[in-house]
């Protein structure tokens, strides 16, 4: 598809076959969408359409959504249980290497609870699922981006999203889409790292949580590699830079 005059029947042809109860497969839409991505006075142009278009395609689509403002309380409050938690477990694992070093343990010692790594892991996985979606909607706040939608889905397994509105999405710069979709992998495959030194800090009597650490923030690293650069986040970016280059 060339220039603007493939444009307007495309999406045509998406808003009969939404308005006749399909999806956009076979209607030309998302190749006009490559075209606008491409050339910002087109984009202008065509923004509002195409967003309509796009929004009412997600709706039908994801039933598993729920507005934005609601899910990102819920995407707030999943990440500060995550801080609580690996707080929580860095508080009362120094509580027990301080008892040890009082000697205030009797000779066969207690053994250490069984909270603390828990609380570590449970407040690990609630930080990963909540600043992936939140760094990508902060990032694209600030190049403009907005979002209608917090939602389940993409690759399994499931995990939360932000759902940009079209129209701004499309009047930002390739290069801001592509920061935007580029920062919550960043976020997420940083974190494990991040999370080091409390892991290292409970190593005494933890020492395996060092180990799942380094395991995720490897794992992540190498299905990033293999996968987001055909299916996610790295395809999306790689698609921006494109169209940044004309």
């Amino acid at each position: 598809m060339n220039g603007e005059q493939a444009i307007d029947p495309a999406l045509t042809q998406a808003e009969q076959a939404l308005d006749a109860g399909r999806g956009l497969k076979g209607t030309g839409f998302w190749k006009a969408v490559g075209v606008l991505r491409r050339d910002r006075a087109l984009a202008e142009r065509y923004a509002d359409r195409a967003s309509v278009i796009d929004r009412r395609a997600f709706e039908k689509g994801v039933k598993l959504r729920v507005p934005l403002v609601p899910g990102l309380i819920a995407l707030v409050l999943i990440t500060a249980f995550g801080v609580v938690a690996v707080l929580a477990s860095f508080i009362f694992g120094w509580g027990e290497t301080f008892r040890r070093s009082t000697q205030l343990y009797n000779a066969a010692r207690e053994a250490p609870t069984a909270a603390v790594p828990i609380s570590f892991l449970l407040g690990t996985g609630a930080l990963l699922i909540g600043t992936h979606s939140l760094a990508h909607y902060v990032v694209g706040r600030m190049a403009g981006i907005r979002f209608t939608h917090v939602f389940l889905g993409g690759p399994p397994p499931p995990r939360p999203g932000v759902k940009t509105d079209y129209a701004t999405y499309l009047r930002a710069t390739p290069r801001a889409r592509a920061i935007m979709h580029a920062s919550g992998a960043v976020v997420t495959k940083l974190l494990p790292f991040a999370l080091l030194p409390v892991s290292v800090w409970l190593y005494e009597d933890w020492p395996w949580l060092t180990w799942v650490l380094i395991a995720i923030g490897i794992f992540q690293i190498v299905t990033d590699v293999v996968l987001s650069t055909k299916v996610s986040d790295w395809k999306k970016v790689r698609r921006e830079m494109r169209a940044a280059r004309g």
